[in-house]
């Protein structure tokens, strides 16, 4: 399970999965405690936009909050994120 940071957000970690490198790029949002059917799943969007695909145990704000730090640092993200996959940003063809 890559982490894109080892660090907690809203009290989540940021990380994809091995087989999930085969979809457009995004996050899951959640703590090693709970499967990840329990985490949350965001697309990227290539002007770091996120389109939420399932909220999962998270509430509003903490949505929002990683929402607003993938915003500021999908590049970074991105970059972490094409060491695994070739697929891009969601919405790209």
């Amino acid at each position: 399970m890559p982490k894109y940071y080892e660090f907690k957000v809203a009290g989540y970690y940021l990380y994809f999965t091995s087989h999930c490198v085969v979809e457009a790029m995004h996050v899951h949002a959640g703590d090693t405690k709970h499967s990840e059917g329990m985490a949350a799943k965001f697309f990227v969007r290539n002007n770091g936009d996120t389109v939420l695909q399932k909220q999962g145990i998270l509430n509003d704000r903490e949505i929002n909050e990683i929402s607003a730090f993938i915003k500021e640092n999908y590049i970074d993200m991105y970059k972490k994120w094409k060491k695994k996959s070739t697929e891009g940003f969601y919405g790209e063809e």
